[in-house]
């Protein structure tokens, strides 16, 4: 396995396992099951240790996190071969992906589109990066891509074969990701559209049964996936959390209680042709984003997000060579030889402008552009018109779109396997990338197999401290390890902390770049408890003073502090220096927790 499991792998492992085995659906309930279930089959197979008892099947609860550290104690080192079979099982997505891109481009703009779609899709290292986990982004973008195509087909062809076909993807689609219930709305406005402009409108009754098939069929899909587990249950006996789905009822201890909204209303009694937990996620994902969480974009932390961050995001993140390719076929908008028809044209891009901006939208925080990958086939599927130029044997556009495809594909190339890390040259690829995104941007915890590579190639980095972020203990990657010291924070210094426990001190550590930047988020202590290393009071941002003598892939850095040097930003942020007693006490204390 090239890289480690990364963070939410791991919840959707032991989520997926459960459904399986328990035939429940609780677990991490904020995203539909396929996928996971995909992931968890060659493990079910091959009988892995489960340990339940801290399972929650309260509607309220969210006890992922303590299953999946659980599942992580008892399976050991054996875990990391469940994530590899896991992810091989998911390959099929992506090789869909590729064909459907393929398929559609040149059906609407014939061969050369098709070739120049799929190597968009092949060679686009967000696909690379997260088609190679079994987390739903890159798969959902294939499925739903798919379920679009089979839509599209039906429009111009609407009869009850390609209305089966569409109602099967269409549910399946709405089982890999919450965001791709968008279609429902975009599919019956773009049916209308189509009507409008129809010059026959007379089977307009019956291809609207037909659509509605579609919908009641996906619905089925939907269900079955769940085992109808309970099915129909009147929406007034939900327990439901967000702000969207509660109201707020006095309470005499002066906390907040919520209600469901529809309780004492006309609907309490109205059945729900969904399984129960289907909505229970759709509610306790709009309670995350409600509930706000803190963000990064380029050097500034916010309790919340931003409504352009998405945009940015795919402005640094896509290669230079594709972004210079959607600007050509923008500009190849004027002239019909590269065009479809108007209703294909509205066919592709309301997807992806219907997408980014549902995801714009939630501005309860702003961290994975992982959401917007849905939006990648449709664009790549517009941008592929540009190799009519070779039929128009317009030379200026052919050469430049083949610059532009022969620098997307190397700058890619460039950097892998580091997909998850990529950004393009403007803001200086992942070695710069950090200053401006984090988490599953540029450090999921997919690199700590690199770094126990770097760790074995150097026994002489002893005794070794980590801060990786990560369900993943480093521990089970074969790195012997302790945590970091925590140092000032831009606004206080560490609570109840010795100035010679507090960083910077001399040693060999490995931090990655979430806890570079002062992340609120845990890392592993070696002994299978996780911290968080990053408070008001104090966090790692000081190793920003430091030069790195080292780099697990591109999103931990190696650092090799020594006395002098520790001691010169020790003045700098007003800190004692180190004697050497000090230094020699804390070099046996060391030794003594690594024995």
């Amino acid at each position: 396995m090239e890289h480690s499991p990364v963070v939410s792998e791991v919840n959707h492992l032991t989520a997926g396992l459960s459904h399986l085995y328990l035939r429940r659906f609780d677990l991490f309930r904020v995203n539909p099951p396929l996928i996971r279930i995909v992931a968890a089959l060659p493990a079910y197979f091959t009988s892995p240790a489960t340990d339940w008892h801290r399972y929650d099947t309260s509607p309220l609860a969210r006890s992922d996190w303590d299953v999946s550290h659980d599942f992580l104690k008892v399976n050991g080192i054996r875990a990391l071969w469940f994530f590899t079979v896991g992810r091989w099982a998911c390959i099929p997505f992506s090789v869909l992906g590729g064909y459907i891109c393929c398929r559609w481009a040149t059906e609407l703009y014939g061969a050369p589109s098709g070739g120049l779609a799929l190597v968009l899709w092949c060679f686009c290292p967000f696909i690379i990066g997260h088609a190679s986990l079994f987390t739903p982004d890159a798969h959902s973008a294939a499925i739903g891509v798919t379920a679009y195509y089979a839509f599209w087909r039906w429009l111009n062809r609407p009869e009850v074969p390609e209305t089966v076909l569409a109602g099967l993807l269409l549910g399946l689609a709405a089982v890999t990701k919450f965001t791709l219930l968008v279609f429902y709305p975009l599919w019956l406005v773009t049916w209308l559209i189509y009507k409008l402009t129809a010059r026959n409108p007379q089977r307009c009754l019956f291809e609207g049964g037909l659509l509605l098939t579609i919908f009641c069929s996906s619905i089925i899909i939907i269900n079955l996936l769940y085992g109808f587990e309970s099915s129909f249950r009147p929406i007034g006996e939900f327990q439901f959390q967000s702000r969207l789905l509660t109201v707020d009822e006095p309470d005499p201890k002066q906390l907040r209680r919520v209600r469901n909204r529809f309780r004492d209303t006309w609907l309490a009694s109205l059945p729900m042709p969904f399984p129960a937990n289907y909505l229970q996620g759709i509610d306790t994902q709009r309670l995350d984003f409600e509930r706000k969480k803190w963000s990064y974009l380029r050097g500034e932390w916010r309790f919340g997000g931003w409504s352009y961050y998405y945009i940015y995001a795919l402005a640094i993140k896509l290669p230079l060579g594709t972004l210079c390719l959607l600007l050509m076929s923008a500009a190849s908008c004027i002239s019909r030889r590269y065009q479809s028809t108007l209703r294909n044209e509205f066919v592709l891009l309301s997807p992806s402008l219907a997408i980014l901006i549902l995801v714009s939208s939630q501005t309860g925080f702003s961290i994975h552009t992982r959401y917007l990958l849905p939006i990648l086939p449709f664009t790549y599927l517009w941008c592929s018109k540009i190799a009519r130029a070779l039929r128009a044997k317009n030379t200026f556009t052919v050469a430049g779109g083949t610059v532009a495809i022969c620098w997307s594909v190397g700058s890619s190339l460039w950097y892998y396997p580091h997909s998850i890390s990529y950004f393009n040259e403007f803001v200086g690829g992942p070695m710069g990338g950090h200053h401006h995104l984090l988490d599953s941007n540029i450090a999921w915890g997919q690199d700590l197999t690199f770094l126990k590579r770097w760790y074995e190639d150097n026994p002489a980095a002893r005794p070794f401290h980590v801060a990786c972020y990560g369900l993943l203990d480093s521990r089970l990657a074969g790195i012997d390890f302790s945590l970091p010291p925590v140092g000032p924070s831009a606004i206080g210094l560490p609570a109840d902390k010795p100035f010679e426990e507090t960083g910077p001190l001399p040693g060999w550590f490995a931090v990655d770049v979430n806890h570079l930047h002062g992340a609120r988020l845990t890392a592993s202590d070696g002994h299978g408890r996780w911290e968080s290393l990053a408070t008001d009071n104090g966090d790692l941002t000081y190793f920003q003073n430091f030069l790195p003598v080292g780099m697990a892939g591109y999103s931990i850095y190696i650092y090799h502090i020594s006395s002098e040097e520790a001691n010169r930003i020790r003045h700098k942020l007003g800190l004692p220096n180190l004697t050497m007693t000090e230094r020699n006490v804390r070099g046996a204390n060391q030794i003594a927790i690594r024995n």
